[in-house]
């Protein structure tokens, strides 16, 4: 009887924290409909760059944002320095949504704005090496971003 209790809350327990688990947010955009991008990691793109530009790629790292920030760089080898991560252009001309409703990337949910900052994302979007981000110093820009996930 008392193995049954304690299973019970063992149970019960492991169910509430899985409903407290944060759920992946996925936000679309119809900029890019009908395109095929390449699935490529983070090393290989910084790798070989200029084989990527003006390539529809999607490309997963840590984002980070902040005064002349938005940048997108390898969660495992980043050193603090720009040259080593990607500016990502957001714009108003690729306007991101959430999956099934129409809240925007960059609007309320639920009073507060979405901190994606320091959070892990897979991109979808265009590479473009004659814009380098914030004084030239990215080593390209992620343009047309038309795919957003949000671990």
């Amino acid at each position: 009887m008392l193995a049954c209790r304690i299973f019970t809350l063992l149970i019960l327990t492991l169910a509430l924290q899985a409903c407290n688990t944060p759920k992946r947010k996925i936000y679309t955009s119809e900029c890019a409909a009908g395109i095929r991008f390449k699935k490529v990691s983070f090393a290989n793109l910084a790798d070989s760059i200029k084989y990527y530009d003006k390539q529809y790629v999607e490309v997963s790292g840590k984002y980070l944002e902040g005064k002349n920030q938005s940048a997108l760089v390898n969660d495992s080898t980043y050193t603090g320095r720009s040259n080593q991560s990607l500016w990502v252009n957001f714009t108003q001309d690729c306007p991101l949504y959430l999956l099934g409703k129409r809240t925007g990337l960059f609007e309320t949910e639920d009073g507060e704005y979405n901190k994606i900052s320091d959070r892990h994302m897979t991109l979808r979007g265009r590479i473009n090496l004659e814009k380098k981000g914030h004084n030239q110093a990215y080593m390209a820009t992620i343009n047309e971003v038309s795919y957003l996930e949000l671990d």
